[in-house]
């Protein structure tokens, strides 16, 4: 099996927020007001935190 494969696609907003040095409650506020650099997506109702976006924004792809 590829061992990317077992990588998650997405973070919980709990393990994304920890990641990138915020509180959680501001991730939830980037996708409450949809102002933040980054958009979830949401999985049953929760949000979920796509991977990639983050790291893109953590080498600074992204603004």
């Amino acid at each position: 099996m590829d061992p990317l494969q077992q990588l998650p696609q997405t973070l919980t907003t709990a393990l994304a927020a920890k990641a990138l040095n915020r509180k959680p409650q501001t991730l939830r506020s980037w996708a409450c007001f949809e102002n933040g650099p980054l958009r979830p997506i949401r999985i049953n109702g929760r949000l979920a935190w796509p991977v990639a976006d983050i790291a893109a924004l953590l080498k600074g792809d992204r603004a």
